[in-house]
């Protein structure tokens, strides 16, 4: 939802179910976005050239592994 339709929802118990559920669709957005903020500012993957499905998808998986790699160092680092 808009912010601007979210902020005029009406303030009744429906308006505020409907802003409960664009809040649980905030914090699972967030957590579904940032491996792919990761792939795209720290390894430089904006745009793709095309090389070849086959090629271009080996590259998103690595990059996809290095990014989940990245987000658990301080779990990983810590067992050390």
């Amino acid at each position: 939802m808009r912010p601007g339709k979210r902020r005029a929802l009406p303030d009744t118990p429906d308006g505020k179910l409907q802003d409960l559920i664009e809040t649980a669709k905030a914090h699972i957005r967030s957590k579904v976005e940032h491996p792919f903020r990761v792939i795209k500012q720290q390894f430089s993957f904006q745009k793709t050239r095309l090389r070849g499905l086959a090629k271009n998808r080996c590259k998103i998986n690595v990059m996809a592994a290095l990014s989940n790699l990245l987000q658990a160092r301080r779990h990983l680092l810590a067992r050390v």
